[in-house]
């Protein structure tokens, strides 16, 4: 038994949810989201300020989309209510980047600089105490967490100095380096 499926969402207020055929359409002030979802398996009733998650039957694939479809459907509401983000460092000597319109340029020790296009429904902006933090916004989670993880690909941390584009709150362990012979 899902025990994710199971839990009812509660709608936000100031959130419309409406469910079109096989289609959840979520809006709100920061935006507006749509998921398609599984009829033949999986059932959503709106009971009041709730929504209830049901499976069809017991079979693998709807004990699989319960809970899936019921974690769907509250980022939906959280996402266009507040919004997600994420945040990540650049670290080492001479790495830098910068925003301009939906371009993002990064420097990483590279021979050329780093250019990526940043999606239309995300913003990355740089933080204003340093320059080398970079908050992601948008919301649609997954959306950010992809942005992130493919600005991240560009430069992982290395263990032995720690250089590299990382999370914020990312532990990076180090190893030590060379030792000399005595």
């Amino acid at each position: 038994m899902s025990r994710v499926g199971n839990a009812p969402v509660t709608i936000i207020e100031g959130v419309e949810f409406s469910i079109e055929g096989n289609l959840m359409k979520v809006k709100g002030s920061k935006g507006e989201l749509q998921q398609e979802f599984n009829t033949d398996l999986i059932e959503i009733k709106k009971e009041g300020s709730q929504l209830v998650f049901t499976r069809k039957n017991d079979t693998k694939q709807a004990k699989a989309l319960h809970g899936l479809y019921r974690s769907l459907a509250f980022n939906m509401i959280v996402g266009v209510n507040e919004g997600f983000k994420k945040s990540l460092e650049i670290r080492g000597v001479g790495y830098r980047g910068n925003v301009a319109g939906k371009k993002l340029t990064l420097s990483l020790g590279y021979s050329h600089p780093i250019e990526y296009t940043v999606p239309e429904d995300v913003t990355v902006e740089f933080d204003k105490d340093s320059n080398n933090v970079i908050h992601i916004t948008g919301v649609d989670k997954a959306r950010v967490g992809q942005v992130a993880a493919n600005i991240r690909e560009y430069r992982k941390p290395e263990p032995y100095k720690g250089k590299g584009i990382r999370y914020v709150d990312e532990y990076v362990a180090m190893k030590a380096g060379k030792s000399a012979a005595s």
